[in-house]
């Protein structure tokens, strides 16, 4: 089974185009993500999308989106002008979720909540009184033990 689910940042916005046949959309975006140790570079990958996958990429990311994609890892042989062929990853995609615009390279401002950060975001309306638990199930006086 080939399934990869990766966390990573929107490098190169969504680019749409369709088949020539049946008109099906495909959008093809570059994400990056960090290493598994410190000083390794950011590892950048191409993501495609089909169908109405492909019409969501278009106009829901842009660059600095951080998103969490679920899909199918593939190798494709590329031929070079140089002579050699060269391998590139490719993650055809299967779901996206976005996770809002952040850069992942970077460290978190600070660990508490935006809301508390902004005096704004405070209400000086009254809070609304706290939701009863709902009422005990009655017992099941059933004959049927299942």
């Amino acid at each position: 089974m080939n399934t990869c689910v990766i966390m990573a940042e929107v490098i190169r916005p969504p680019q749409l185009r369709y088949t020539q046949d049946n008109q099906t959309a495909i959008a093809d975006m570059e994400v990056q993500f960090t290493g598994l140790r410190p000083e390794d570079p950011p590892s950048k990958l191409k993501v495609i999308g089909w169908g109405l996958l492909a019409q969501e990429m278009q106009t829901a990311y842009s660059i600095g989106d951080q998103v969490v994609i679920e899909g199918r890892l593939g190798i494709n042989s590329v031929d070079r002008p140089e002579g050699f062929k060269e391998k590139q990853a490719e993650l055809t995609a299967s779901k996206i979720y976005s996770l809002g615009v952040t850069d992942i390279s970077s460290p978190p401002l600070s660990s508490a909540p935006p809301a508390a950060a902004t005096p704004a975001a405070t209400s000086t309306r009254s809070k609304a009184p706290k939701a009863s638990p709902p009422p005990a199930a009655e017992p099941d006086f059933d004959d049927i033990p299942f």
